[in-house]
C-alpha cells in the first residue's frame, strides 16, 4: 500500500502536478450567486467579470488561466477556482479521489476582506470567547464573530454537546481556534488566521503530512454532518486529509 501511495503522489503531482485546473465549473454564476448570499454583510453582487463588495471594491472573478498545476491553483486561487470541486455535504466518509480538497482553495484577498488581515492586527478585535461543549466542560474557544461565524459555532457546541457519550473524546480537548499562521508547507494562509476555524481533538485524528500510506479517518461522519448544517466544511473530505478541521465556507454547502 505505501508504495501505491507513493506512485498517486507522483502521478498526481503534490510536487509536480499535470496541467489542467483553473477552468471555472459550467454554473459558476449559480456558485458565484450562493458566494453572495452567504456573505451578506461584505458581498453586493456579480456580474460575469468582477465581484463587487458592499465598500466598493471589487475582485475580477477570473485571472484567465485554466492551465496551473494543483499546487499553483492553492497557491495562486482566483475567485472561479474556489468552486473547482463539488463538497460533498451528508456523505459517507470515503478516501476522495487525488487531488479532491473542496473548500481547500481560497481567495487570500476576499477572505481579508471580510475578516482582516492578522498581520495588521485587524482579526482579533472581532473575536469573542465561547463556550466548547459546556455540558462536558469542554472549556472556552474564541472565535471571529464577523459573518456569524461565532453564532454557528455555538450552534454546532450545542448540537455535538447532546451526541452520546462516545464522541466526546474526538471533541475534547479541542486543538484551537485562532492562529496567524500559513498553511504549513504553503505560502497560503490558514482560515484560522481569519478566527473562522476550529481544530478537535488532534490526538484522535489524521493529517495526510503525518501519513504517506493513503487517505485515514478516525473521526466519525456524524460529527461533520453536525458542523456542516451549520456552515462549515470538514478537511476529512480531502485528499489531502486534515480529518481535525472544520472551517466556515457556507458558499459551498447546500
Amino acid at each position: 500500500m505505501r508504495w501505491f501511495w507513493a506512485l498517486a503522489l507522483v502521478l498526481s503531482g503534490t510536487t509536480a502536478q499535470a496541467a489542467g485546473y483553473g477552468a471555472p465549473p459550467a454554473d459558476l454564476n449559480a456558485r458565484l450567486d450562493k458566494l453572495v448570499k452567504s456573505y451578506p454583510d461584505f458581498l453586493d453582487r456579480h456580474d460575469d467579470k468582477y465581484l463587487y463588495l458592499k465598500d466598493g471594491r471589487k475582485f475580477a472573478i477570473s485571472d484567465g488561466r485554466t492551465d496551473k498545476t494543483f499546487d499553483e491553483m492553492i497557491e495562486h486561487a482566483d475567485i472561479d477556482d474556489m468552486f473547482f470541486a463539488d463538497y460533498p455535504a451528508g456523505a459517507d466518509a470515503t478516501a476522495p479521489a487525488p487531488n479532491f480538497d473542496p473548500g481547500r482553495v481560497r481567495f487570500e484577498p476576499l477572505f481579508d476582506a471580510m475578516y482582516g488581515d492578522c498581520d495588521r492586527g485587524e482579526v482579533e478585535p472581532k473575536m469573542r470567547s465561547i463556550a466548547w461543549l459546556p455540558k462536558h466542560h469542554g472549556g472556552g474557544v474564541s472565535i471571529t464573530t464577523v459573518n456569524g461565524v461565532d453564532k454557528a459555532l455555538a450552534a454546532v457546541s450545542a448540537d455535538l454537546d447532546n451526541l452520546p457519550e462516545k464522541y466526546m473524546r474526538y471533541l475534547i480537548p479541542n486543538s484551537g481556534t485562532y492562529n496567524c499562521r500559513r498553511v504549513a508547507g504553503s505560502t497560503s494562509r490558514s482560515v484560522h488566521a481569519w478566527g473562522a476555524a476550529i481544530d478537535i481533538n488532534s490526538a484522535a485524528s489524521d493529517y495526510w503530512r503525518w501519513s504517506k500510506d493513503g487517505w485515514h479517518n478516525r473521526i466519525p461522519v456524524e460529527i461533520a454532518r453536525v458542523f456542516e448544517r451549520h456552515g462549515f466544511i470538514w478537511g476529512g473530505r480531502w485528499w489531502h486529509y486534515d480529518t481535525m478541521h472544520f472551517e466556515y465556507r457556507p458558499e459551498l454547502l447546500p
